[in-house]
């Protein structure tokens, strides 16, 4: 079952974090098995206290949504080992109608591939040159479903030479001659004699039954019986080489299930091989891909949380198949192939709408998955003081919390007392919330800190807006922003760079510090800030 990541921003924040894990579990509990919670990068302080204190690890960490060689329908033939005969590699690809199978070693790495170009031009050689070295018995026996008659031959494990065709008496001059010969002959005890008395590396007497008498000479030669007549026995017996002798394995080009299909594409419009080696993160083999695998690959299929924003999302989305979005944020430039099932709400929460989902599933969250709904809200609502907060959030916060048996004012202490801590770099502080925008032909960036104690922050101001200056240099961005935000103080001390005018004309700043100013009763990015900036660009 292939599964459906449900995923949140970029940076996320616990809001993102909760709402893809809430959703996912809502989900599977009503039988869709294949979802799974995901996130794009690193969980923050905050949200991992919040997911420590009800019980629950981070989500799986995605990174890239692209297609994969593992999304492809690869063929899974069988794959032989190297030691195996000619002949069963070309019976499998003849019972699996393949031209290529992949060899692999005794712990199922690769060792090679087989096609049918090998094998036949190992036959057009063979006919002009039917030598064969280092034979072992066992696969001789093998496809000559043959068995051997003599003690001597007994001993004997591997058998090299020209194969030879006795001809009938009176012609012995253009029969074998010396010892480094594979004798294939009939009911001919006169020619039988002979090679045993040459002692010839190898009889195999077709179709007929060798007296005793023969079989008791003192010989070191092995004597094979088979059912088959003279001429198939002389094929057969160059298709009992073991497969390593023909097939290709130098210069191979094999793909990793993990390998990106833009990446595979380009190899193999550079090469000419029928199929390619697939190799598990073992580099044991698990398929072959052909090219036309590559025409109609499956995309992964994922579900967009609290975002509904390319800049935001996980790269190679344009690859992915999004199957729903659920948000409360402004609509922006995410395009769908096919019409999806879309939920936009304005509430101050992405869990406020999972949690009606809930609801209108008749099916009530566990006490943890309450629990961390309800933080979740407390966050992002900034204890129900942000202006983008409705009272439907706050009903349904206090209804998780009734659930979970917790405080909401004991979680909305743990939560922003997390955030500013002396041991925290301002880089990691200022990337914990941090999202991109293109607005009318601006790129910026806007970080949100929501913290109960601004002015420790605020001691460290020259050093965030150092990391600023160089975020917007290395992004091209034209403004970033970093937001403050004091719970206690109900507003936000607001820093920034680049397109300062803008910012305070925006704000209506009229602070004589460039970069800096205190807004009282600014709280929401999504609502206030973004707005702002969009009606001055637009």
């Amino acid at each position: 079952m292939d599964t459906i990541y449900i995923t949140g921003h970029r940076n996320p924040d616990t809001d993102s974090i909760v709402s893809a894990m809430a959703y996912a579990a809502l989900k599977n509990a009503l039988g869709s098995r294949e979802y799974k919670a995901a996130r794009l990068g690193q969980i923050s302080d905050e949200t991992q206290i919040v997911l420590d204190r009800f019980g629950f690890q981070p989500p799986q960490l995605i990174s890239d949504l692209r297609t994969q060689v593992r999304d492809l329908d690869y063929d899974t033939p069988p794959t032989l080992s190297a030691a195996a005969t000619i002949s069963r590699g070309w019976q499998l690809m003849q019972s699996n109608k393949i031209s290529a199978i992949p060899v692999a070693n005794e712990d199922g790495t690769l060792y090679g591939m087989l096609s049918a170009g090998d094998v036949a031009n190992y036959d057009m050689i063979s006919v002009r040159n039917p030598m064969v070295q280092s034979l072992p018995v066992y696969n001789l026996l093998s496809v000559l479903e043959g068995k051997i008659l003599n003690e001597g031959g007994e001993m004997v494990d591997e058998i090299s030479g020209e194969v030879t065709v006795a001809l009938p008496a009176g012609r012995e001059n253009l029969m074998f001659s010396d010892r480094e010969s594979i004798v294939i002959c009939g009911d001919q005890p006169d020619m039988i004699r002979r090679a045993l008395e040459l002692r010839v590396n190898c009889v195999i007497v077709c179709q007929a039954e060798v007296s005793q008498e023969l079989l008791d000479l003192d010989t070191d030669t092995c004597v094979v019986s088979t059912p088959y007549d003279a001429y198939r026995a002389v094929r057969l017996i160059c298709h009992a080489l073991p497969i390593s002798r023909i097939c290709k394995s130098k210069d191979l080009v094999c793909f990793h299930l993990n390998d990106y299909i833009d990446d595979v594409q380009e190899a193999v419009l550079e090469t000419r091989f029928r199929s390619y080696p697939i190799l598990d993160e073992e580099e044991r083999v698990v398929g072959t891909l052909s090219r036309y695998h590559l025409l109609r690959p499956r995309r992964k299929r994922v579900v967009l949380m609290d975002h509904n924003e390319k800049a935001q999302s996980v790269v190679g989305l344009d690859q992915a198949e999004i199957l729903e979005i659920v948000d409360h944020h402004r609509l922006a430039d995410i395009e769908t192939k096919n019409p999806i099932y879309v939920r936009n709400e304005p509430v101050g929460s992405t869990t406020t709408i999972v949690a009606g989902m809930y609801q209108e599933k008749g099916l009530m969250p566990t006490a943890k998955m309450a629990g961390l709904m309800a933080a979740a809200i407390v966050s992002d609502t900034v204890m129900f003081k942000s202006p983008t907060c409705t009272q439907r959030d706050i009903d349904v916060a206090h209804r998780m919390a009734r659930i979970a048996n917790v405080s909401l004012d004991e979680l909305g202490q743990a939560i922003f007392s997390a955030t500013c801590g002396d041991d925290k770099s301002v880089d990691a502080m200022l990337r914990t919330d941090y999202k991109e925008f293109h607005i009318a032909g601006h790129d910026l960036a806007v970080s949100q800190i929501t913290c109960m104690d601004s002015d420790r922050l605020l001691g460290r101001k020259e050093e965030f807006l150092e990391v600023m200056r160089t975020i917007r240099k290395n992004k091209h961005l034209d403004t970033v922003v970093l937001m403050i935000t004091d719970v206690l103080l109900e507003g936000t001390q607001l820093l920034y760079v680049g397109d300062e005018e803008t910012i305070r004309q925006a704000f209506n700043i009229k602070s004589e510090d460039a970069n800096a100013a205190f807004l009282p009763k600014i709280m929401s990015r999504k609502k206030q800030v973004i707005p702002m900036l969009s009606a001055l660009w637009g």
